[in-house]
């Protein structure tokens, strides 16, 4: 048997026993992970899902309590870095709009949150 066969053969063996051992021996578990350790090009996917769900329901208050899934502490900024990153990268013109119709609506109900007195529903 020739060097190259034999070294073609311990590679393919090398890789099957990795694997085997990667996915049936020891696996890796994730165990409480956030949302908010998504690369950023899932969180932009994610705020763009939200976007969508928002603009057939138009509720800010249900979008900001998707928004927060993220772990994020201000939506607006949350939405903001989104649209950055869409515009960075090439997201479409309706995909942009539907981020900005969130924008607006999450900043319109933040602002309706502010000017309510303490106590007093919005």
């Amino acid at each position: 048997m020739s060097r190259w066969i034999r070294f073609l053969i311990a590679i393919i063996i090398g890789i099957g026993i990795g694997l085997f051992y990667g996915w049936v021996v020891d696996p890796v578990d994730y165990v409480d992970t956030t949302p908010d350790s998504l690369r950023q090009d899932y969180q932009a996917d994610y705020v763009l899902m939200a976007a969508e769900a928002y603009q057939l329901e138009r509720d800010p208050a249900l979008a900001v309590g998707r928004l927060a899934f993220l772990g994020g502490g201000d939506p607006l900024e949350t939405i903001r870095s989104a649209i950055v990153f869409a515009s960075e990268v090439g997201y479409s013109q309706s995909d942009l709009a539907r981020l900005e119709l969130l924008y607006e609506g999450v900043e319109s109900y933040s602002g309706a949150i502010q000017d309510t007195p303490q106590g007093a529903a919005p």
